[in-house]
């Protein structure tokens, strides 16, 4: 038995068509995965930072007029507003809008700013779960898949079993080693993904209530301006 044709190498391209297939896949789940990986870390921690830099701000005393011009402007330089500040700038103009409006009801007003921020809340949230499926997916599929190809890997080796008259180690080898290759690889692309899939999924979850939190505060100093005038 040859140790050359144990190679991790040479049992991947000795393998069978099928088996082959079922490596591939899993090795494009993997570089996927692990491209979903890097993206959400960069996004989530980005968005931690950028709450924590939005509330010290907001919490500072500055004025929200002010505050809202320049997240305004801001969106209009980028094209786009992302996190709390997307809740805070929903919210603070359709209050505007409203409280603007002559016989103002402070009710109504209060319900619709608050059910712009539910919506803007909504959005931020979507944005936060982005790839977090898909990791669930390869975290879950990877190892049937892997599985599979080893099932097919050991079945082709019996099956080659049956044209030689003396079955030996060195016949039975090459044939259960690239089968197990399958395997590994479905581990290896499953386990990285559902170690992120849980730990960015409790991130989403305190990065989601803390926004929630803080459109509860930012309702209550908008009742209490309402219902001063």
């Amino acid at each position: 038995m040859n140790e050359e044709n144990l190679s991790i190498l040479a049992l991947i391209t000795n393998a069978s068509v099928l088996v082959q297939m079922v490596m591939g896949t899993l090795f494009l789940m993997s570089v996927l995965s692990w491209i979903m990986i890097v993206q959400r870390a960069l996004f989530l921690n980005a968005a931690q930072r950028s709450f924590r830099e939005f509330e010290d701000t907001f919490w500072s005393g500055v004025d929200l007029n002010n505050l809202y011009d320049e997240i305004t402007e801001q969106a209009q330089e980028d094209g786009a507003v992302d996190g709390i500040e997307n809740v805070f700038r929903a919210g603070f103009r359709e209050f505007n809008r409203l409280a603007q409006t002559d016989k103002a009801d402070p009710d109504a007003v209060m319900e619709g700013t608050d059910r712009a921020m539910r919506v803007a809340l909504s959005r931020e949230e979507e944005k936060l779960c982005t790839n977090l499926p898909f990791l669930a997916s390869v975290a879950s599929v990877s190892p049937y898949i892997g599985l599979f190809g080893t099932v097919w890997g050991i079945m082709n080796s019996f099956r080659g079993l049956a044209m030689v008259q003396q079955a030996t180690l060195a016949t039975v080898a090459p044939g259960i080693s690239e089968a197990l290759i399958a395997t590994a690889m479905g581990l290896f692309a499953a386990i990285p993904a559902v170690i992120a899939y849980n730990r960015y999924a409790a991130q989403v979850e305190v990065i989601n209530g803390n926004y929630e939190t803080f459109s509860d505060e930012f309702s209550s100093i908008l009742h209490r301006q309402v219902h001063s005038r």
